[in-house]
């Protein structure tokens, strides 16, 4: 703007004299139309000289003009007269032939509205009748920047609601329909549906849904512009919760799912990074039934762009299946978000999955169900999906007759072992990554199974396992539990014993761990007492399913471990011989049952034989949503997908574990540990700034047990790890119990080393939490640890260290005598004398005055201490030799100490000691304390001379 004289070439020299050549765009004192109040140049008057120049020849006037309208209309405004000529001139250069002017006139009307409703009564009546019809007008302005200059005009004034609700409806939205009508240019239609989908916010849901709906739906399936349907996909959450829940999922949502499987992968990389939005205004059934799946085919597409925003969003999209009563919290009336109270969360903590199936074979062990968590039965591998439907029916209908729960402690020994085979081939099923088809009736047949490709064909059993079924039914009169448990167990350790031979074969191995977990189990039921009860008549028919099914599993298990053993194929007799004789040899080698039970005691330490296997299921969210996210640690999506995946998966795990609620934490607890554990400090940063949330959604019970360990790997973690766990370390302390939240006092002590010293802002960081956390502890922890942290960080080489840290040190004090900790108290009084009023260094003294100058404000210990222990001291300073310690002796007295009543009642002994250092630094050589000293009455005589004034 430095040349703005040569834009009026035939007024330099009037320019020049009123000091227009030093106007700078910087300038925001000066009017950019000053020069229009430059008296004596051609006789004119302002408003007439204003109308020459917005009309000139020469086009870098007009814009000054357009450029300063503000400040014309600040000018003109008083004079209703001379405000409509302002009005007309306007309207006039808004037709100007330049782009330039108009883009500058254009971007001058939103401020021009605002201050014209600020001060003119009749504003409305000039903005619609004068300005909105320009806005209007330059949407289809020929020039690209004029357009956008009104598109943005119009978004600010919609903001501002500035705009009539009929000008919308009679004149911006049939212009913007026009624009996007089928037939309409290209590039107009593009500008017009980006300019209907950021203003879809700004207006009613009325005039949206009626007006400018019907035309977003045609537009996210118009076939010419790919452009139109992107601009559509990506502001597609932004239109539905304009129009609510209704419209969305009666219109809006088959637009969206055609958006999702758009040809052009841009469409579908948009719809992903929106689908939370849409989500969030749809109801759960359609969440869960119909965006689900199409979210699901948007991770698994073809693109990896497309893949990568759905991951990116797969976090927050499984947010919105949250509920507060189902997770186990709720919102407190400050905002803030709490537990339920254990009372009221016990339904839900032992509310399980529907596919889970939960075995209790006595009251005890049915109270340890409801206690802790029951024994899930997990299957992971795709192909035992039906396998877990058929086991959900069966528990079904055990459930609906709770006389069988209790009858089941009188198993056969055949049947309990069946059993037992049965649960625990199941919770092996990633390890031997197969199953037999024929235990579970109801198969495909033709499914690929390995066992049965390239395996012989099994013997036909069918004969055996009904002897078997007979003799089960027979001995279920007089067995009880304790006696099946031990001839299971017995049994069991026979099979084991004649595999140890063969324990080198990986499958034999497979097989020993499902039986030795099938020991444990039947270790464990033998435990709790139960009451034998006989078998009702009308629940035989499906207990002896049960056996038929379980005895299945257990022998094609059986059978297939001894095929395993040979490494040439035999026949089926041979099988059959050596099934039933391998059962009876093993126990004359003592050699084998040795080798045996040093394998089941690794086992046993691996697999903790009161461990539950904790399942990935749950029901609060589709499940494949789940695998998803939890697939997303997996080293292979860094490669095909994403290499921050890892990062997208922390930042959104808070949200996921608050959906899921705290009864349904086994599912993200090993996806959580895998993060914590992350090669990307990254990934670790991310969880160590968020788990104080997670902690708060736990609980103390599984904070304790499963974040304190991961906690205190993040405090010896990098520095930029470490930051996130110190910004909330209160939050997180505050949350464990008082015993557990007293072994970090020590640890505390870290923070104050950093792997950069220059990192002052860490242990800035530092004061200041500790300030918070001194309300945590006693006051003797707090001196005998926290203590010694304040004093180093009051010596840091930093001043903005070293000031946090005065005002810990002041905390210290006040946390001492709140607590009557007089002798505490008195003790770091003194040590601070030592430490800095005795300091040799000036900086200590300086830092002295400060404390006691904070003491005073903060009143944070009582007076009569205050003047013996730490005034004496402080006055003492008034000879130091450095003036900035002066300076502040000066400030405390002055400002703090003098202005207490207790200081200001007459015949205080101490008073006269305060006055006579307060007369001796006013005379003080150097100028700022004597300057200081006396500031204070200063500024009383100024209050009373102005007092005098108005009297």
């Amino acid at each position: 703007m430095a040349g703005i004289p040569l834009y009026f070439v035939d007024l330099q020299d009037d320019l020049d004299d009123f000091g227009f050549e030093d106007y700078g765009p910087d300038c925001d004192s000066m009017r950019i139309t000053a020069f229009l109040d430059i008296p004596g140049q051609d006789n004119l008057t302002p408003l007439a000289r204003l109308e020459k120049y917005a009309f000139s020849d020469n086009v870098f006037n007009r814009q000054i003009i357009a450029r300063g309208l503000l400040d014309v209309f600040r000018d003109f405004s008083h004079n209703e007269e001379d405000f409509l000529t302002v009005m007309e001139i306007v309207v006039r250069l808004s037709e100007d032939a330049e782009p330039t002017v108009r883009t500058e006139l254009m971007e001058q009307i939103p401020p021009i509205a605002i201050f014209l409703q600020e001060s003119r009564p009749k504003f409305p009546t000039a903005f619609f009748e004068y300005l909105m019809p320009i806005v209007v007008r330059y949407l289809t302005d020929v020039n690209n920047q004029v357009r956008k200059a009104g598109q943005e005009a119009l978004l600010i004034l919609l903001e501002q609601d500035l705009v009539a609700q009929s000008d919308i409806e009679n004149k911006v939205c049939p212009i913007l329909l026009d624009l996007s009508a089928p037939d309409s240019d290209d590039e107009y239609k593009v500008e017009a549906v980006n300019i209907i989908c950021k203003m879809a916010s700004m207006l009613s849901r009325t005039t949206v849904e009626h007006m400018l709906l019907p035309r977003f739906c045609e537009l996210c399936s118009d076939g010419k512009l790919f452009q139109v349907r992107k601009i559509c996909a990506a502001n597609f959450g932004d239109i539905c919760n304009a129009v609510g829940q209704e419209a969305t999922e009666r219109l809006l949502i088959p637009k969206f799912f055609e958006l999702c499987s758009d040809s052009v992968w841009g469409m579908r990389k948009a719809c992903a990074e929106c689908f939370m939005a849409v989500s969030y205004t749809t109801s759960p059934e359609v969440r869960r039934s119909k965006l689900s799946p199409v979210f699901i085919s948007l991770i698994s597409d073809t693109c990896r762009w497309v893949r990568q925003a759905a991951f990116q969003s797969l976090g927050p999209f499984i947010s919105t299946f949250a509920n507060p009563s189902s997770a186990g919290l709720y919102i407190r009336e400050d905002g803030t978000l709490s537990i339920r109270p254990p009372a009221q969360d016990v339904n839900a903590n032992s509310c399980q999955p529907g596919n889970n199936i939960t075995v209790m074979s006595s009251p005890a062990n049915a109270a340890l169900s409801s206690s802790e968590q029951p024994m899930d039965i997990k299957s992971e591998s795709p192909t035992e999906e039906t396998s877990a439907e058929i086991r959900t029916k069966l528990s079904e209908d055990l459930n609906k007759n709770p006389r069988e729960e209790s009858s089941a402690c009188c198993a056969s020994p055949g049947e309990e072992v069946s059993h037992l085979c049965q649960g625990d081939k199941a919770a092996a099923g990633a390890t031997e990554g197969r199953k037999e088809e024929s235990s579970f009736p109801g198969l495909s047949s033709d499914v690929f199974n390995t066992f049965l490709y390239w395996r012989p064909p099994l013997p036909d059993i069918s004969q055996d396992l009904e002897l078997l079924q007979f003799k089960a039914e027979k001995h279920n009169d007089a067995c009880s539990v304790p006696c099946n448990n031990c001839v299971a167990s017995s049994e069991i350790k026979k099979v084991l014993e004649s595999l140890q031979e063969h324990i080198d074969d990986p499958d034999v191995q497979a097989q020993v761990q499902v039986l030795s977990a099938a020991l444990r189990a039947a270790q464990f039921d033998s435990v709790g007492d139960c009451e034998t009860k006989k078998m009702e008549d009308s629940t035989d028919n499906l207990q002896n399913k049960m056996i038929l099914d379980e005895t299945a599993v257990s022998d094609a298990a059986c059978s297939r471990v001894q095929g395993d053993t040979h490494s040439s194929p035999a026949s089926q007799d041979d099988i059959s011989d050596q099934s039933s004789t391998s059962v009876l040899k093993g126990t004359d080698s003592e050699e084998q049952h040795r080798g045996t039970s040093v394998f089941l005691r690794k086992e046993q330490e691996n697999n903790p034989p009161f461990e539950d296997d904790k399942s990935k299921l749950q029901d609060i969210i589709p499940q494949p949503l789940l695998d998803q996210y939890l697939s997303m640690t997996d080293p292979a999506r860094a490669q095909t997908v994403d290499t921050e995946i890892a990062k997208h998966c922390a930042y959104s795990l808070p949200g996921v574990a608050l959906t899921l609620g705290r009864q349904n934490w086994h599912c993200l607890k090993d996806t959580y540990e895998t993060l914590a554990s992350d090669v990307q400090w990254k990934v670790r940063r991310t969880l160590a700034f968020s788990i104080h949330e997670l902690a708060v959604i736990l609980g103390d019970q599984l904070t304790a047990a499963d974040l304190v360990p991961i906690f205190n790997g993040f405090l010896k973690d990098l520095d930029e790890v470490r930051i996130g766990v110190l910004k909330h370390l209160y939050d997180f302390l505050k949350l464990l119990h008082a015993d557990k939240r007293r072994e970090y006092l020590y640890q505390l002590q870290e923070f104050v080393v950093t792997d950069n010293s220059r990192n002052w802002r860490f242990r800035y960081e530092l004061a200041e939490q500790l300030i918070l956390i001194l309300e945590l502890y006693n006051p003797n922890d707090v001196y005998d640890y926290l203590r010694h942290i304040a004093l180093t960080l009051c010596s840091d080489k930093v001043s903005e260290v070293r000031w946090i840290s005065f005002k810990l040190v002041v905390a210290i004090l006040q946390k001492f005598y709140a607590n009557s900790a007089n002798t505490l108290g008195l003790n770091f009084i003194n040590e601070l004398v030592v430490r800095f009023r005795h300091c040799s260094k000036w900086v200590g003294r300086q830092a002295f005055a400060f404390i006691c100058q904070a003491v005073v404000e903060e009143e944070c210990m009582p007076v009569d201490q205050f003047v013996e222990h730490l005034l004496p001291s402080l006055l003492s300073l008034a000879s130091d030799p450095v003036p900035n310690v002066r300076v502040l002796l000066a400030k405390a007295l002055r400002q703090t100490l003098l202005e207490k009543a207790y200081f200001k009642s007459v015949g205080n002994p101490h008073l006269e000691a305060a006055e006579e250092t307060i007369l001796a630094l006013q005379s003080d050589r150097d100028q700022d304390v004597s300057f200081f000293a006396t500031i204070k009455l200063k500024q009383d005589n100024m209050n009373n001379i102005t007092i005098e004034k108005q009297n």
